[in-house]
């Protein structure tokens, strides 16, 4: 048995390292979040100061510094580029697959756990995540391990049988304060919100009995608080509560009012979660219908908390104003649970695999392959639906010189391939298989799609402002972003600490006596509020960014 369990993890951390670590560093970061946490940490390294968080050398207060911590040691090993930006959640892709392979395997089976660690893999925003340069990985893995070993504290307590559980109760306690401790150091207090959340509707399922001791509670508490602690206290010590206070207001801003233009409908995040975890999602629904009974209660029991954690975050984050495709992320480890439960079912024969479910495959795996297959058509042919965009800096965006070759079309193929060999698979009665294939092959669709597709996504988005950025990263000279909000200016290139407070002011940077060159950087809709602006002149435009440099 032990044997087994290491012959799986062994799998699971090659098939991780094979998949999340080649080419991370193949694109550029993209604005606003991956340049915006890389530059923290490049700052961090370029500071010395590996307490306080900062962005432009300013306090930064809407992130502690667990993940940046990461990001500098990375980038301490590969050098301050996108590899080492990436590196970090690449890394906690691994130890996810293996996490859930092992949680899966302790409280199902083996199989279980060999699905719900393939279903995560296998679906496409859990996978390309671990692919990026943001918080959330690390946030939601330590949100999730601060629930499960809550949930193992209760059950110790209650003596729920069939399971073995070889530390006490408070342990188990801790150990989920720990991990919500680790992740309110990582993005903020909303972890313990969430966790907190979560406890109460599931108080409410118990017909609001007391299902865990007050001093339970407490300890769980106090450890959050303890790990939290380690940096929020030494920074009330070393500069009183403004930046505790400036966090918190942040906090609070994010939730009650849309951040920096995220707006969104009511059911953003339902979408979002049906579309962007395919094909995990189509199963995930199944769940939520009448499903077999579980072996032993504390299966049905589990089963109940990734729902109520499903609902929590789902809810949530429809409630909150700012609307952003990730703030949705934590519900990936419920989700793919369901799915997983659903998908055992299925091949035990214990439920159909219904109309609705193979009609919504196809129609979101469609979606897909539809969108991939035409985009190479369309970028060839780009002049040919210029006309009827009324964006002007769209517009500009897409003269970019950007080589479609045709090849682009192969992960949508691919793609459509693997549906249709999945649907064969399933039809000859070889379920097993057919679910190999699918998830497998979703994760080599997300591998394939970033390797033909994101660089000429890149090219018309950003690039021609990342190279302006990089070819001043040896000048010494300031940058100014005007009308539009970008960190790539600061990382790109490679801003040095600020020695005269007065280059923050862009009226001094326009019109005053300024110690330095000075570059203005604009988008072509918003050109015309520079025009009368004397000391500057334009030095060029490029899809859709226009460029000036101060006359000295």
């Amino acid at each position: 048995m032990e044997n087994e369990r290491l012959k799986y993890s062994i799998l699971f951390a090659i098939l991780g390292a094979v998949f999340f670590i080649p080419f991370l560093g193949g694109v550029h970061l993209f604005d606003w979040d991956e340049v915006n946490f890389a530059e923290v940490s490049r700052e961090m390294i370029r500071t010395g100061d590996y307490l306080r968080v900062y962005i432009d050398f300013k306090p930064f207060w809407e992130k502690p510094p667990l993940f940046f911590w990461f990001q500098a040691a990375a980038m301490k090993v590969f050098g301050v580029n996108e590899f080492a930006a990436r590196f970090p959640n690449a890394i906690c892709g691994i130890i996810t697959l293996l996490l859930l392979f092992n949680i899966g395997k302790k409280l199902f089976s083996t199989r279980f756990g060999i699905i719900w660690a393939g279903v995560y893999f296998g679906s496409i925003l859990p996978h390309l995540y671990f692919r990026s340069g943001i918080i959330d990985p690390y946030f939601n893995l330590f949100i999730f391990l601060g629930l499960y070993y809550f949930v193992l504290s209760y059950w110790k307590k209650d003596n729920i049988e069939d399971i073995e559980l070889d530390k006490n109760y408070w342990r188990y306690a801790f150990l989920g304060g720990l991990f919500i401790g680790l992740a309110i150091l990582t993005k903020g207090p909303v972890a313990y919100l969430i966790i907190c959340l979560t406890l109460f509707v599931y108080w409410i399922f118990q017909r609001f009995r007391l299902y865990v001791s007050i001093p339970q509670f407490l300890l769980f508490s106090v450890a959050a608080l303890l790990f939290t602690m380690t940096w929020f206290g030494l920074e009330v010590i070393d500069s009183g509560f403004w930046f505790v206070q400036e966090f918190i207001t942040y906090q609070y801003r994010l939730f009650s009012t849309p951040d920096a233009g995220h707006k969104g409908f009511l059911g953003y995040h339902f979408v979002v979660l049906l579309v962007g975890c395919f094909p995990a999602s189509i199963f995930a629904l199944r769940s939520f219908f009448n499903l077999p009974a579980s072996s032993f209660a504390y299966q049905k029991d589990f089963t109940l908390w990734m729902k109520i954690l499903f609902w929590v975050v789902l809810v949530l984050f429809s409630i909150v104003q700012s609307k952003i495709v990730h703030y949705s992320s934590l519900a990936y480890y419920p989700l793919t649970f369901l799915a997983a439960l659903s998908i055992v079912h299925l091949l035990d024969a214990k439920i159909v695999f219904s109309t609705w479910m193979k009609a919504s495959l196809i129609f979101v795996g469609g979606l897909f392959v539809l969108a991939l297959i035409a985009l190479p058509f369309v970028g060839m042919n780009i002049d040919a639906i210029i006309p009827y965009i009324n964006d002007p800096f769209a517009v500009a965006n897409m003269e970019a010189e950007v080589l479609w070759t045709g090849l682009e079309i192969i992960p949508g193929v691919f793609l459509l391939m693997i549906l249709m060999l999945f649907f064969w698979q399933y039809k000859q009665a070889q379920k097993s298989k057919a679910f190999q294939t699918l998830f497998l092959g979703t994760g080599c669709f997300v591998f394939l799609t970033l390797l033909f597709i994101i660089n000429n996504i890149e090219a018309y988005s950003q690039r021609a402002a990342i190279d302006f950025f990089k070819s001043k990263a040896d000048e010494k000279c300031y940058i100014l972003p005007h009308g539009y909000k970008t960190y790539g200016h600061l990382f790109y290139a490679d801003k040095t600490p600020v020695d005269n407070p007065k280059s923050y002011n862009g009226d001094w940077l326009l019109e005053g006596e300024v110690d330095r060159q000075v570059y203005v950087i604009c988008k072509i809709h918003r050109a015309h509020e520079l025009e009368k602006v004397k000391t500057i002149k334009e030095i060029g435009r490029k899809n859709g960014f226009v460029f000036y440099k101060r006359m000295r």
